[in-house]
């Protein structure tokens, strides 16, 4: 039969009517119904969103704001050109002529300034402003090609605006021995679904909250409202994080998307006294820099820009360089977090890159909004660029020690440890090791409840630990490798992430549990001493030869992969509120806290019932999210059976849920706080030294070379780091 008359076929006219109608619907549904039914299924708000500091100049306001934005440039240019060793006044009236010659003038003013000006624009209205001329951007290829892409379709799939991936790429290992994410089921893991910090909570229940803190120095009664949440450091304004990025189907509402904080990132002058929590008429969300002022100053991206957010978990809220800490804002100021995450800054004060004026993307190389991380990684943070190496080989090959009379020792050692491990000599004292979110504790000067520090150190072996690592890591942040002789002695699931020998760190957690007694009479010292130190003194006989077996059936394979180097790692536990119906050999699911309700009254029972009954964890324990996820989550946690939908709430009370200690210390990585300076030899091969050969699963013969006393009888190699370009001998 002829297909055109076919086609002309009433019969078939009337299917494809059909047809099309159908599909017209199903996408009307889509587009309009879907993101009105998900909204309501997770109980999460899109809304219109307005900013007070986007307002609209006047050309005379115009004009007088370029002029000072130039003036401002020309200065700052002129000052780094001139020699800071001269009498002032002489140096003052240099830097004064260079500000007005020509070329001063021509090449430092703000390039924005010219654009705003002659398309007219003089209010910065978000995206929405930036798109106008940056609808697509060209984006740079390793392999040297170039592509084109939608500007913000590539910043709302990257990492910073998501906070997770259902892709592969993931480094880290199920404790059930399968990669994360490298099998048909994927799932979206990240930062937007799993327990943060501080105090404890997930993205979801704790994206944007004002705390009325009662500080010391106020009067009696007076209430001061604070800003906390995870939404200080993320670039994405709404009421909640891109939870539609979770789903197999859906996009980010366009209103949200007009939330982006392009300036955070890309302008020079961000008032960071503005990004604090509001409220309005549709719930919590964080405010930003919409000002003109902000805008007109964009540029590329720099270390200062990175670090508004980064030196957040690097150098921590209370390290005195971390200028973003120094502006929490001019109404509802910021929290300031005491304990740092790692302990590492990435300032000039503190780390030897920064101080050579070396940029967060000089390594980071971004692909258009993609940002790398590098290919090793311990924690489930998602990656955008999986495959792109971020190392310091990159630079310094693996002979970096061409200026020493000692090189091919020093050099010789890059086969067994990573550059960090000798240039990373210690963590920031603030590192915060042990953290007791159960028992918090009350901060006077702050006037709120805040979790307790049992323990911080940033000496090795304290603070932090070395183990070998491949680049693997497990799905509680445990680095992964194996002494390159093979044997199964080196286990640090079992030994060094599982217990804490030192009689320093006993001494200090068994006087803090002293202390909290006085307020929570009900620990047992001795008790409490043993979980934080002995975590694995919590797992019944059954469970504890369940784990063994585990590790060595499950990962064993992940540990001997590729080639291991002995690297940093900064170590952490925390005392937290697990369901005990879902729990397996390497802990329990860990409940999130409300922070309202934990900073202002520290009753974390209170704290925890408030946020399970937040709409979206409710889902979690519900058949959808158990098929979609919670399944699979569970096998990459180690718990057999599946994800138990028994919801820990029942009549207001909390039902087989149960304050522990994780079941080992997370290993975070340490890659910043490089010294130019490294470890003396005996700061390792000393019998007392900072490494634990035979912990690193070395054999007593190897050990004894190892700590020989002829090796400390040599003159001291400590080098400054150089470029090298041809390999040296290794050491055995």
């Amino acid at each position: 039969m002829n297909p055109i008359a076919t086609l002309l076929d009433p019969k078939t006219k009337r299917r494809l009517i059909v047809g099309a109608g159908v599909f017209g619907v199903l996408a009307l549904a889509y587009r309009f119904l879907y993101p009105v039914v998900f909204d309501a299924y997770v109980g999460k708000t899109n809304a219109p969103l307005t900013y007070e500091s986007s307002q609209t100049l006047t050309e005379a306001e115009f004009e007088a704001l370029a002029q000072s934005l130039s003036e401002e440039a020309r200065r700052l240019k002129a000052e780094s050109v001139v020699a800071e060793d001269q009498d002032p006044f002489a140096r003052q009236v240099k830097v004064e002529m260079l500000m007005n010659t020509e070329s001063f003038i021509r090449d430092s003013q703000p390039s924005h300034i010219k654009y705003f000006r002659e398309a007219g624009i003089r209010q910065y209205e978000g995206p929405k402003t930036c798109l106008t001329c940056h609808a697509t951007i060209e984006v740079d290829h390793p392999d040297g090609t170039r592509s084109t892409v939608d500007t913000l379709d590539d910043l709302v799939n990257s990492v910073h605006f998501k906070f997770q991936s259902s892709a592969g790429g993931f480094s880290t290992y199920g404790y059930d021995g399968r990669q994360v994410n490298a099998g048909p089921h994927k799932i979206p893991v990240g930062k937007i679904d799993r327990a943060c910090g501080i105090p404890g909570s997930f993205t979801w229940t704790g994206w944007a909250a004002l705390v009325a803190s009662r500080p010391e120095h106020v009067e009696e009664g007076e209430v001061v409202l604070r800003s906390e949440g995870c939404g200080q450091c993320h670039i994405g304004g709404n009421y909640q994080p891109a939870t539609e990025k979770m789903m197999p189907v859906g996009d980010v509402p366009s209103m949200a998307k007009e939330g982006i904080d392009c300036l955070i990132c890309h302008a020079r002058d961000y008032d960071m006294n503005q990004r604090v929590v509001i409220r309005d008429e549709y719930g919590l969300r964080w405010d930003q820099d919409r000002s003109l002022r902000a805008a007109l100053t964009v540029g590329p991206i720099s270390s200062e820009t990175c670090l508004r957010c980064h030196q957040h978990n690097m150098g921590g809220d209370v390290y005195e360089h971390n200028a973003a800490a120094q502006a929490l804002g001019y109404k509802h100021q910021r929290l300031l977090h005491r304990g740092a995450k790692r302990g590492n800054p990435f300032s000039p004060e503190d780390d030897a890159h920064a101080a050579a004026g070396i940029q967060c993307t000089d390594c980071h190389r971004p692909e258009g909004h993609k940002i790398p991380r590098g290919r090793m990684g311990v924690d489930l943070v998602a990656n955008d660029l999986p495959d792109k190496e971020v190392s310091c080989e990159t630079c310094h090959t693996r002979a970096p020690h061409n200026n020493s009379r000692d090189k091919a020792l020093l050099n010789g050692h890059i086969a067994r440890l990573a550059c960090e491990t000798c240039h990373i000599p210690r963590l920031e004292d603030n590192n915060v090791v042990l953290r007791d979110w159960v028992h918090p504790t009350w901060d006077a000067e702050e006037g709120i409840w805040e979790p307790t520090d049992v323990y911080r150190s940033g000496e090795p072996g304290k603070g932090f630990t070395y183990l070998w690592f491949n680049g693997n890591g497990t799905f509680l942040a445990n680095a992964l490798g194996n002494n390159p002789n093979g044997a199964d002695t080196y286990d640090p699931l079992m030994q060094q992430v599982a217990r804490i020998d030192d009689p320093e760190i006993i001494a200090a957690v068994r006087a803090k549990a002293i202390e909290l007694k006085a307020q929570y009479p009900d620990i047992d010292v001795e008790r409490y001493v043993q979980m934080a130190t002995d975590p694995l003194s919590q797992l019944s006989p059954e469970m504890l030869e369940r784990r063994r077996a585990m590790i060595q059936a499950n990962l064993r394979a992940a540990m001997n992969d590729g080639e291991s180097r002995i690297y940093p790692f900064k170590l952490f536990n925390a005392m937290m509120y697990e369901d005990m119906s879902n729990q397996g050999p390497f802990g329990a699911m860990i409940l999130p806290f409300d922070y309202t309700t934990y900073y202002e009254t520290g009753d974390t029972r209170a704290a925890v019932k408030r946020a399970i009954q937040d709409p979206i964890v409710r889902r979690m324990y519900q058949e959808p999210f158990k098929l979609y996820m919670m399944d699979e989550f569970m096998a990459y946690f180690g718990v057999s059976g599946g994800w138990k939908t028994i919801y820990p709430l029942v009549d207001g009370q909390l039902v087989n849920v149960e304050p522990h200690w994780m079941r080992q210390m997370g290993t975070l990585m340490v890659n910043h706080g490089i010294q130019r300076q490294g470890h003396d030899c005996a700061d390792c091969h000393a019998p007392n030294g900072i490494m634990d050969f035979e912990l690193l699963g070395y054999t007593p013969e190897r050990i004894a070379e190892l700590q020989d006393p002829e090796l400390l009888r040599q003159p001291p190699v400590n080098e400054t780091m150089a470029n090298a370009e041809t390999p040296a001998p290794s050491v055995p």
